[in-house]
This record gives structure tokens, C-alpha cells and sequence, in this order.
């Protein structure tokens, strides 16, 4: 019990630390509020320049899309392979050429048969639609 008291005491110690500390930031804060009310007008003039700032922002965010868009996915892989052939691929083609494995790769191609961007010409074998 002795302990559990010295702890509490402790702690109390320095959450009246804290609170001093708090204070003395208030204080100091306090004047700021005064300047931000004369800053206010020039913030209502620097928001018209902010307003033109997103529409070059807007193009940087353009440019940042078409690198992910080099980005080549799993299924731009899969639908490359399938396209290129002209008999029809297979799935354990498939999987030897990009070395996914088999659950990605029949994901992949019922998802594509699905959406019309491939179509079978015969059993296991696809060929791009």
C-alpha cells in the first residue's frame, strides 16, 4: 500500500508539472489569436492563390496516375499472353509464363471471361476476345 501511494504521488507530481507547462503555453499563445485576426484578410487573399495552386497540383496528380498506369498488373500480364496467341493459351501455360500460381491465374482468367475481355475455343484453352 505504501508503494501504491509513493506511485500516486508521483504521478500527481507531474500532471501538476504538466498542467504548469500547459499554462505557460496558453500564455504564450494567447497574444498569437491577435495577429492571426490582422493575418485573416491576407489568409482570404492568399485562398485565391491556393485556388489556382490545386489546379498545378491537379496536373502533378495527372502525372503521378499515368506512372501507376505503366504499372503493370497481374491481369494486364495474363490478357497480354492471351492476345498475343493466336491458337489459345492454357492455364499451365499460363502459369509457366508468369509464374503466378494456379489459384491467381484461373482467378484471373474466369474474371476476364466474365467481363468479355477473353473467350474460350475450347476446353482450358482461351484466346483474347
Amino acid at each position: 500500500m505504501a508503494i501504491l501511494k509513493k506511485d500516486l504521488q508521483a504521478v500527481k507530481r507531474d500532471i501538476m508539472a504538466l498542467e504548469k507547462k500547459l499554462e505557460k503555453l496558453l500564455t504564450a499563445y494567447e497574444p498569437a489569436p491577435k495577429a492571426k485576426k490582422v493575418t485573416k484578410k491576407k489568409t482570404v487573399k492568399k485562398a485565391k492563390v491556393v485556388k489556382k495552386a490545386p489546379a498545378k497540383k491537379a496536373a502533378v496528380k495527372k502525372a503521378a496516375t499515368r506512372k501507376k498506369s505503366t504499372q503493370v498488373t497481374a491481369t494486364d500480364k495474363i490478357l497480354r499472353i492471351i492476345k498475343r496467341s493466336k491458337k489459345g493459351v492454357d492455364v499451365p501455360t499460363l502459369k509457366k509464363k508468369t509464374g503466378f500460381d494456379d489459384k491467381k491465374v484461373r482467378n484471373i482468367v474466369f474474371r476476364a471471361s466474365k467481363e468479355g475481355k477473353i473467350k474460350k475455343s475450347g476446353r482450358g484453352v482461351y484466346v483474347g476476345a
